[in-house]
């Protein structure tokens, strides 16, 4: 199997992580997408024992190689063109979050895909992280009953980012950029989808970033009626040890359980349980890769993706504009 790259502005580190749990697959060419410096893309190729060809133009590289699959990486706004093209090639995509920053582009990725077999997924890896991998296993398993509230929170340091951050055409929003991890915590736990939301958000304080929204909180009701929060922001200190602060909280008929600090806390009929977790049995990229292979099914899927793109979309228009959406 072949393999191609575009781009490294987001988590295509995703793609190492695991790669060599599929000796089957070779990197076989990279492209810094659209212009960008190649160089941190390939130092990671050489890192895991890699020597890609160069190409500077992405599609012509898709049309020289014919990758079985591609990752996309490249400039937030230009995702939506990247997958489309791979998708009318019938290349499996493994792209980073959201996949389109319009919910026009996210029509015309939909639309790509239906005219072929290839999966696309996003580069949800939190859902692997060994906290929220086990309490979303527990939640399944009937560990809190029936959700009924479910609130989930991304905070992230600022830092320095480049200037493409500042821009709400280049970068998007906060929203679908931290929050989608957010949302899918959501979507994952509950196995469920939204009816409405609602949102506010500030660019008020946000160190000189233009349009970069320093926080932003999400109130959604689930089409089972679950009620869900969100909140997002880039206000944690720089002199944290961590660079995220992540965490979940979900109450239900039988219990409450809170993820935090790489800890599970789970309160439920059997007393209150502080739990350490265990590696989970599976990695994003190779779990995706090995479902191409013929392996087991990934735990993101195509629909998926698309919902939690729309999600965020939609849950970014809520706060531009004041009003509730429905889906």
């Amino acid at each position: 199997m072949k393999l191609c790259m575009i781009g490294s502005r987001g988590h295509c580190g995703y793609v190492f992580e695991s790669i060599a749990e599929v000796p089957e697959l070779t990197l076989a060419a990279v492209s810094p997408g659209c212009g960008d410096d190649p160089s941190r893309l390939l130092a990671m190729a050489e890192h895991a024992g890699f020597h890609p060809e160069l190409h500077q133009d992405w599609i012509a590289m898709l049309d020289k190689v014919s990758p079985d699959v591609v990752c996309i990486d490249g400039p937030f706004d230009k995702h939506a063109q990247m997958c489309v093209e791979a998708l009318r090639r019938s290349i499996p995509v493994f792209c980073e979050k959201p996949i389109a920053l319009t919910l026009e582009d996210l029509d015309r990725i939909r639309e790509a895909q239906k005219n072929t077999s290839a999966r696309i997924v996003s580069m949800v890896g939190l859902r692997y992280d060994p906290a929220f991998y086990q309490a979303a296993n527990m939640v399944h398993a009937g560990a809190i009953g029936k959700i009924k509230l479910i609130r989930a929170q991304k905070s992230y340091k600022l830092g320095s980012r480049p200037d493409f951050y500042k821009k709400r055409e280049t970068y998007g929003g906060t929203i679908p950029w931290v929050g989608s991890h957010a949302l899918d915590w959501i979507l994952y736990f509950t196995r469920d989808t939204f009816r409405s939301v609602t949102a506010v958000q500030t660019i008020e304080d946000n160190r000189g970033y233009g349009d970069l929204e320093v926080a932003a909180l999400c109130q959604f009701v689930t089409r089972s009626g679950i009620l869900a929060t969100a909140s997002i922001d880039y206000l944690r200190p720089s002199t944290a040890s961590s660079h995220g602060d992540d965490r979940v909280r979900a109450a239900g008929t039988e219990g409450v359980i809170e993820v935090a600090n790489g800890k599970i806390h789970l309160i439920n009929a059997d007393g209150e349980q502080l739990i350490t977790p265990e590696p989970p049995d599976r990695k994003l990229f190779s779990d995706f890769i090995l479902e191409l292979a013929g392996g087991r099914p990934a735990i993101v899927s195509n629909e998926e993706t698309f919902e939690l793109t729309r999600s965020c979309l939609l849950a970014r228009e809520a706060a531009d504009t004041g009003k509730q959406i429905f889906f």
